[in-house]
């Protein structure tokens, strides 16, 4: 059954729910060839952030994308909102997809998720990429630091019962006044209609729970992080996005991963690489993807190069 959202209708995603790991997760559907891409979005974002870049995908994969639990219409409900529980809601959902092993694709704040699922389920995944992404551990809790250029509203997020005092009845506010233009670099690229769709979700009971328990391991987790990777270091192949960040996601996956990061640098790019560039992030994803299937790729028929740079900024 495909259940109704008000989210805005677009041709060929279909919506889905599946009760795995004691919640219930919103994810939405497309293509049925290929092989299968799964898609896990960021903050301040739901599953829609690749709301242009699945169709794209979707004529040569069968593409799956979450609303991790406490983000978007996934349940909000009282609970465990950890990295380490999101990564068990992912295995328990690509089981219950029975699609396995998955090109799993994670950016920003699902870092720690798709890095657990990958390392303690190795069997689930195909390859990883990597877009804007950091580990507690691993360079990534220096955001927080505010007397050193960090940003104040991951303690704001992390700090027990702080984001409901202070940003609900503000979402519109929070995101479409501070969070997605402080970091987006192409201009027009986030519009209203997107800030309404986030804005939706954000804004429902308990809407800021997933944010919340993700923040909160990202300023517990690092030495975890550290044992895991030491323990069991990737050993599928790996892809890096950079746009506003840089080389920091390459810098991160090569910390963690047995053989070097493959790297796509988008210059022109702010952080919200998905919304911004969901060309340049499609075409790469394909590449790459093609690639570790062994697949001929004809549009890319060199596949992804080690440190490629694209000028994808309008």
């Amino acid at each position: 059954m495909d259940p109704t959202y008000p989210t805005p209708a677009i041709a060929g995603v279909t919506h889905h729910t599946a009760a795995v790991n004691g919640t219930e997760l919103h994810y939405v559907s497309a293509g049925d060839a290929g092989s299968p891409i799964l898609l896990v979005h960021g903050f301040p974002e739901s599953w829609w952030a690749f709301h242009k870049v699945i169709p794209l995908l979707a004529e040569r994969h069968r593409v799956f994308a979450v609303d991790l639990r406490g983000f978007g219409d996934s349940s909000h409900a009282a609970g465990d909102y950890g990295s380490a529980v999101a990564a068990e809601d992912l295995h328990r959902l690509i089981a219950h997809l029975g699609v396995g092993p998955v090109h799993l694709t994670g950016q920003d704040i699902s870092g720690g998720t798709v890095f657990r699922l990958a390392a303690t389920h190795p069997g689930d995944v195909a390859s990883l990429t990597a877009i804007e992404m950091g580990l507690a551990g691993f360079g990534l809790e220096g955001f927080a630091d505010v007397t050193n250029g960090g940003s104040w509203h991951i303690g704001v997020l992390a700090a027990p019962g702080i984001p409901e005092l202070l940003l609900t009845g503000r979402e519109r506010e929070f995101l479409g006044g501070w969070a997605f233009p402080g970091m987006t670099a192409v201009a027009g690229a986030i519009t209203d209609a997107d800030v309404t769709e986030f804005v939706r979700v954000y804004a429902r009971t308990d809407g800021w729970r997933g944010a919340a328990g993700l923040y909160a391991s990202m300023l517990t987790e690092g030495e975890e992080l550290r044992a895991l990777a030491a323990a069991a270091p990737l050993t599928v192949p790996t892809l890096a996005i950079g746009g506003f960040g840089g080389r920091f996601t390459e810098n991160t996956l090569n910390r963690v991963s047995a053989a070097p990061a493959r790297s796509v640098l988008l210059e022109g790019v702010g952080h919200y690489v998905a919304l911004e560039a969901p060309e340049a992030l499609a075409a790469a994803l394909l590449a790459f993807v093609a690639d570790v299937d062994g697949v001929a790729d004809e549009d890319h028929p060199t596949g992804v190069p080690g440190n490629g740079t694209v000028h994808s900024g309008r």
